[in-house]
């Protein structure tokens, strides 16, 4: 295994120029959601770090998460996978097999020893010892434990590995569980969806590889930059979801004028990811985008949550159908119980006040 690289020193190598290295910085800067101060950090880091040792290992999944992330535009996987990180193995992409690709992770813990990253994707069986993924003739399981014992960080790569998903489903014959309940002493970061999007992907092992860490979770350990805010909140449908304009049927009058989905089952009021700013495919669309609502694959246990069709509540809103007379009354009703309610207070406080001048 050869000597580590800067980032820096592999593009220059391949004749990219300062000028093009700094633009690299800024558009990946601009991409997390930073600004100047850390596209300048970015690259000073891409100037005088190693490269980062990656590890990339497969359980139960379907390899939705690799199909993503080698589409990723922002920045170009050609970057991170040839440049920017030390892919030393991902037993679906790489050359080697057999021995020969088993040698390699026994080297990379000798010689990083706390330095590489684990990314997983997919999760461990548990049940029958984990007899139900084998790996390199030993259960998974058991190879997940053995390369996080000297790994940085780990990341959870998609919603097998981060909740479990579809493996996890009842009755879950094979245990299926999401790697944080198997590994308990790694930090651990979890990047949830089926799959997740490509440059959500990217975009966290570029944070890692720049700042030597982990970029600031949430309560249930996804990267706050990607998983902050609901797909509501920023849905382009939601001025209609205010308005009390939703889809009633498939392909209904309201269908082919944009109204929202969430009567057909849409989850963007409780799904918490970046489809509906990043979006999928070098930012041309995402699934409500193209007429069908949110399922919530980002969220724990969305496949045991009913139906993908089932809408969330039922929801009492003005809408654009209620006119102004119901409207004001509606208010005017709020107003007076708000009055009634002060004055009730207003006078038990004078009559409180009375007592205690009485009493004194």
């Amino acid at each position: 295994m050869a000597a580590a690289e800067t980032f820096y020193d592999v593009i220059r190598r391949q004749g990219i120029t300062r000028r093009s290295f700094t633009k690299f910085c800024s558009l990946t800067a601009a991409s997390l959601g930073f600004g100047p101060k850390v596209a300048i950090a970015m690259a000073e880091a891409l100037e005088t770090k190693e490269r980062v040792p990656v590890i990339w290992m497969h359980g139960l999944e379907c390899t939705c998460c690799s199909e993503s992330f080698i589409r990723s535009a922002h920045p170009l996987v050609k970057d991170v996978v040839l440049s920017m990180i030390s892919l030393d193995y991902d037993d679906t992409i790489m050359a080697a097999a057999g021995h020969q690709a088993e040698a390699i992770l026994e080297e990379t813990k000798e010689i990083y020893k706390g330095k590489y990253i684990l990314a997983v994707e997919g999760n461990p069986p548990l049940n029958e010892d984990g007899m139900f993924c084998i790996d390199g003739g030993r259960p998974f399981v058991e190879k997940l434990k053995w390369m996080a014992e000297d790994a940085f960080a780990i990341i959870a790569w998609g919603t097998c590995a981060s909740w479990g998903c579809v493996q996890a489903a009842k009755p879950n014959p094979t245990q299926a569980t999401p790697i944080d309940e198997v590994i308990l002493d790694k930090p651990i970061i979890k990047v949830p969806g089926c799959p997740p999007i490509a440059e959500v992907m990217t975009g966290v092992v570029t944070y890692i590889t720049t700042f030597g860490k982990l970029p600031e979770l949430d309560r249930q350990g996804r990267p706050k930059m990607f998983y902050s805010q609901r797909i509501h909140d920023k849905c382009y449908r939601r001025s209609h979801f205010d308005a009390g304009q939703f889809v009633e049927e498939w392909d209904d009058d309201g269908a082919r004028k944009g109204y929202c989905l969430y009567k057909m089952g849409c989850k963007g009021p409780t799904t918490y990811n970046a489809c509906s700013t990043v979006r999928w495919n070098g930012g041309v669309s995402f699934p409500i985008q193209s007429g069908h609502g949110c399922i919530g694959c980002s969220e724990e246990a969305f496949w045991d949550n009913g139906s993908f069709y089932d809408r969330l509540a039922n929801l009492q809103r003005f809408g654009v159908e209620a006119n102004a007379d119901k409207v004001g009354v509606a208010a005017a009703g709020v107003v007076g119980g708000a009055i009634a309610a002060h004055a009730a207070v207003t006078a038990v406080k004078r009559v409180t006040t009375k007592r205690e001048k009485a009493d004194g």
